[in-house]
């Protein structure tokens, strides 16, 4: 199933993030995490493209693979292009296409200063009409409420945006964010520009503080007074932090839906315990 086709009926869709495995992990943890996740009912669950942009070892290929064709939900595999060739490209989308995968989330990927970028792509919107001229996929691609930190303003944020919907992309879902206002008013702009997919918030539960420092660091997200006092109220309390995320996202999430947002999509961190909690906390509003 094509991901656009779950939208629009009546219900907030509620999907999950996953990643594969890092060098010193057992690949059967994720194995162990998806089993935890399947009982939670996802729409569909998406597999990054490895940590740093590499996925020369197909583990995104196998794991979504095992999502749709032994779990049954459906997966979305994403992909990066800054450090593969339209060759090397071609090969992954062979290889996806192999195991019955449908969804691409299209992605530039982060420049890794260890694996110098190739010339065949420089941008997200150029994978996605490359893609898009194969015919064989369905495209979401990656948008960002507060505007991409290398945007130079958030005019041409949406602009580039909507470069990417025009070149294919058919579902958006949004970088993390902390302040439901700032998704409100993203949401705004970019339909005013004409951008009519469905497009997914992206919500991230903070279980620790050096996650969350990173990821601010990496994207740029603004953090409201009201979760700066979480912090620093439960910084040095690893549990009660934990907690106290869980339920922030949860209050996003509520928000959110009773706002009308076409979807969820829970970036879980690999993390049952944390989807488990949310999950069973907004079941009743999606």
């Amino acid at each position: 199933m094509r991901i656009s086709q779950l939208f629009g009926k009546g219900k907030t869709v509620f999907s999950f993030e996953v990643f594969p495995p890092k060098k010193n992990m057992s690949a059967e943890t994720v194995y162990s995490t998806l089993d935890s996740l399947k009982a939670l009912e996802p729409s569909f669950i998406s597999v990054t493209y490895g940590a740093g942009g590499s996925g020369a070892d197909n583990q995104t290929c196998r794991i979504a693979s095992h999502i749709k064709n032994e779990l049954g939900i459906e997966a979305v595999a994403h992909l990066t292009c800054v450090g593969n060739t339209r060759e090397e490209t071609d090969e992954v989308l062979d290889g996806l296409k192999s195991c019955g995968i449908e969804n691409v989330l299209a992605l530039r990927g982060d420049i890794n200063p260890d694996r110098p970028p190739k010339n065949d792509f420089h941008y997200a919107c150029e994978l996605i009409e490359y893609i898009a001229a194969r015919g064989d996929f369905h495209i979401s691609a990656a948008c960002y409420p507060e505007g991409h930190i290398e945007a130079p303003d958030l005019v041409s944020d949406i602009r580039r945006l909507r470069e990417k919907v025009d070149r294919g992309a058919e579902h958006l879902m949004s970088q993390l964010f902390f302040d439901n206002d700032c998704f409100y008013r993203f949401l705004e702009r970019a339909r005013i520009a004409g951008i009519e997919v469905p497009i997914e918030a992206g919500i991230m539960p903070v279980v620790n503080k050096r996650q969350i420092e990173r990821m601010v660091t990496m994207c740029g997200a603004s953090l409201p007074p009201k979760f700066t006092r979480i912090m620093a109220r439960y910084e040095n309390n690893p549990e009660a932090l934990r907690d106290a995320g869980i339920a922030y996202a949860v209050d996003q999430i509520v928000d959110l839906a009773a706002s009308g947002v076409d979807g969820i999509h829970l970036y879980t961190m690999n993390n049952p315990y944390v989807a488990e909690k949310i999950s069973a906390a907004v079941k009743g509003v999606l």
